[in-house]
This record gives C-alpha cells, structure tokens and sequence, in this order.
C-alpha cells in the first residue's frame, strides 16, 4: 500500500508543472502581466493585427527573435500593434527581459 500511494503524489506534481498559457490561444490581443506575455502563443490568420499592452508597473518591448517587428519600449499601459500579413510562427521577446518569450502563429 505505501508504494502505491507514494506514485499518487509523484504523478500529481507533473501535470500541474504544465503552464496553461503554453498552449496556443487564438486571440490576437496579448497582455504583459507578471513579467509574461499572456498567451504565451496566439494563433491567427494572415492580416490579422495582434495588440500588446503592458499591465506590469516595469517596462517591456516586444521584438520579434527575427528581426520582423520591433515595438519601442513600452512603459505601463503602452500598447503596441503588428499586423502579420505571412503565414509563418514569429517568436518574440522582451529585449529588457529576455526569459520573457512569446509566439505568434500565423495560418
């Protein structure tokens, strides 16, 4: 009884470690919120314009790992706009905070 109880507790830390806002979300507004881009990927269709707004107290960017868009510093409650014309995934970071990561997928 103990080894069965012992792989119940073990099993339940591992779904919970799965971030939700990992999976992708179609939506095209994201918010900058707890040093995070959340959701962390949106998906849309090609002309479709995503909009950023930082909620946070410290400033971001969003600028895309490619090169692609580059918004200016955004201080608390800035916004900034891109519209993706091509299909493709555009990931993006914050060059402030550069753990903070997000992806765009574009169909």
């Amino acid at each position: 009884m103990p080894s069965g109880m012992s792989g119940m507790p073990s099993s339940v830390p591992a779904s919970t470690t799965t971030a939700p806002t990992a999976n992708p979300v179609a939506s095209d507004t994201v918010a900058i919120r707890n040093f995070a881009f959340g959701p962390q990927i949106v998906t849309i269709k090609a002309g479709t314009t995503v909009h950023w707004t930082n909620s946070d107290a410290e400033a971001h960017t969003v600028t895309s790992d490619t090169g692609a868009f580059k918004s200016p510093v955004l201080q608390s409650g800035a916004s900034y706009s891109y519209k993706f014309t091509t299909p493709g995934t555009y990931s993006y970071h914050c060059t402030i905070h550069p753990f903070m990561t997000g992806k765009v997928v574009v169909s």
